[in-house]
C-alpha cells in the first residue's frame, strides 16, 4: 500500500500514507453475516435421510463460498489494495489486485485542493477529495478519503511549500 523508502527522491518524506475509509467495508461485511446464516439456515433445513443431502450439502457451501468470494472478498482485497501516500513532493494514487495502477500528482502541479461531505460523511470524518492539476488526468475525484478535512490542509498546505519552493521545512 505504501510507497517504499527507495522509491522517494532524495529529500522527499513520506507525510502520510492510508486507506479509504472502513465505511466501504460495510456492505461486504453484511453480506458475509448474511451469507454466512443463509448458508447455516440451508444446510441445517436439508433433511438428513434425503438420498441427494450430501449434494445439497455441497451445493449450498459451493454457492455460498462463491458469494462470499464475490460479495465479501473481492471488496475487501479492493480496499486493502486501494492505497494513497501524501509525501512533500507528490500525491500517490496506487489501486488494483491483481494489476496494479499507480497516479502521482507532483505538488507543483496541483491546482485545486477541495472536499465535499454528505452529513453522514461528516459524522464519519470521511468525504470525497477533489484534486485538480495540470497533468494529463486533469481532475481527480477521490471518494471515500479517512480525516478529510486533515488530509485536504496537509495536501493544500504541501502544494503552497511546493510553490514557495520550500518543501523541506515542515514536518
Amino acid at each position: 500500500m505504501t510507497l517504499p523508502d527507495h522509491h522517494l527522491t532524495q529529500g522527499e518524506r513520506r507525510i502520510r500514507a492510508f486507506h479509504p475509509h472502513w465505511k466501504r467495508l460495510v456492505g461486504p461485511f453484511l453480506a458475509l453475516i448474511l451469507i454466512a446464516l443463509a448458508a447455516g439456515a440451508g444446510l441445517y433445513f436439508i433433511p438428513g435421510d434425503w438420498e441427494y443431502s450430501t449434494y445439497a450439502r455441497i451445493a449450498v457451501g459451493v454457492i455460498a463460498l462463491l458469494l462470499l468470494t464475490v460479495w465479501s472478498f473481492v471488496p475487501y482485497l479492493q480496499w486493502k489494495n486501494t492505497g494513497y501516500v501524501l509525501t512533500t513532493h507528490r500525491f500517490t494514487i496506487s489501486t488494483g489486485v491483481l494489476n496494479k495502477s499507480t497516479d502521482e500528482i507532483p505538488m507543483t502541479k496541483v491546482n485545486t485542493v477541495s472536499s465535499d461531505q454528505t452529513f453522514f460523511e461528516r459524522i464519519l470524518g470521511c468525504g470525497t477529495l477533489t484534486v485538480e492539476s495540470a497533468g494529463e488526468k486533469g481532475q481527480m475525484l477521490l471518494k471515500d478519503i479517512p480525516e478529510i478535512q486533515d488530509v485536504r490542509a496537509e495536501l493544500f498546505r504541501l502544494v503552497e511549500d511546493a510553490s514557495d519552493g520550500d518543501i523541506s521545512q515542515h514536518d
